[in-house]
């Protein structure tokens, strides 16, 4: 068996972007004056910061779907799980600063005559908690999926449609009202976090250098998985489950913890999209937003991580452009955008460097 190496030249080359990125950004933002055409606008960062949380987010379905041949159409809903537990740390820290000036609770409870805080909010006034719950449960829910579906050897489409089908169930859960998370209006009006004010730059410098980290961590942690003797197994099962279960392999153990690793993965995204857009909503469970993740993936290049990273980006660009100048056709540009890749860039975007390294 070949032994692939940690610290190919992709992986190297990712942490020279991301390292660049992470310490050029700052600076533009805080040091070169306001008035330069090289300063960087605080919106601007935090409009990269959102963009590189959709990368990890595109990771955590690469991993399964580019490796394991899980296509998830369920992703969504981990991310969105991890962003509603750093919401309730956000909305904790509120305190009597919010609309009614209740200290316990938040203003939608008192809004609602909530009487007292519900038992599942306690411990979120605590950070370390709300990122333990940010990757705890979205894990235990894939653990939970994961155990039931492989285990009964639901596999293709079918896994595809459970994935979707759980997503929307939880949007819909989320909805409502008696929940306990806010409704259709979700968690929003932050004000800090660890003290430190959501509006000052400095904050927003510190989000975005944290989510540089969390995709550097990330893509490290995919990459060594990839190269273990797991992830030889993972493409094993990919390309043939059958042989893989004849040879003696627990084929669904190996899914199960890979699929709840992508979880994690994903819950952490969204612990760190919430506190730079600020606001999360039940939307984000949208069916949809699985969907697209899908097509970030399938765009860069599934099975190369590097891929991931680069098709969330190009398309999240893409789709702030397109809202901004022409909102009307945004989803017939996706859709297009979706068709010519599968025509004319079945590899993806990142089949185009593998071409010129080749060559």
């Amino acid at each position: 068996m070949v032994t692939k190496s940690l610290f190919d030249r992709s992986t190297v080359m990712m942490i020279v972007v991301l390292l660049s990125i992470g310490f050029l950004v700052p600076i533009l933002n805080l040091v070169v004056p306001a008035g330069s055409v090289f300063h960087l606008e605080t919106y601007t960062v935090s409009l990269l910061g959102k963009y590189l949380c959709f990368a990890i987010l595109a990771l955590s379905v690469d991993l399964v779907w580019g490796y394991l041949g899980i296509l998830s159409l369920g992703h969504g809903a981990f991310f969105a799980l991890g962003g509603y537990a750093m919401g309730m740390y956000l909305m904790r820290q509120i305190g009597d600063r919010g609309v009614y000036g209740n200290p316990e609770l938040p203003d939608f409870m008192v809004f609602l005559n909530w009487q007292e805080l519900p038992w599942f909010w306690f411990g979120f006034d605590q950070f370390w908690f709300a990122c333990l719950m940010a990757v705890a449960v979205p894990g235990l829910l894939a653990f939970v999926f994961g155990w039931l579906a492989f285990r009964s050897r639901v596999s293709g489409v079918y896994l595809s449609i459970m994935t979707q089908a759980m997503t929307f169930a939880l949007m819909l859960a989320f909805f409502r009202n008696e929940m306990g998370f806010g409704g259709n209006n979700g968690l929003t009006d932050f004000k800090d976090i660890l003290g430190f004010s959501l509006q000052s730059d400095a904050t927003r410098i510190g989000l975005f250098t944290a989510t540089v980290m969390a995709l550097l961590l990330a893509y490290l942690l995919c990459r060594a998985v990839v190269v273990s003797r797991l992830g030889a197994l993972t493409i094993a099962i990919r390309d043939a489950e059958s042989r893989a279960r004849f040879v003696g392999y627990r084929v669904e153990n190996s899914k199960l913890w890979l699929f709840v690793l992508s979880a994690a993965i994903a819950g952490v995204a969204g612990a760190l999209y919430v506190p730079q857009v600020g606001i999360i909503n039940p939307g984000e469970f949208a069916p949809l937003n699985s969907i697209e993740i899908v097509v970030w993936v399938a765009l860069g290049g599934r099975a190369t991580l590097y891929g991931a990273v680069i098709g969330a980006v190009l398309v999240n660009y893409a789709k702030s452009w397109f809202t901004v100048e022409f909102p009307e056709v945004w989803l017939f540009a996706l859709g297009a955008l979706f068709v010519l890749a599968t025509l004319y860039l079945p590899k993806g975007v990142s089949g185009l460097f593998r071409k010129e390294a080749n060559a």
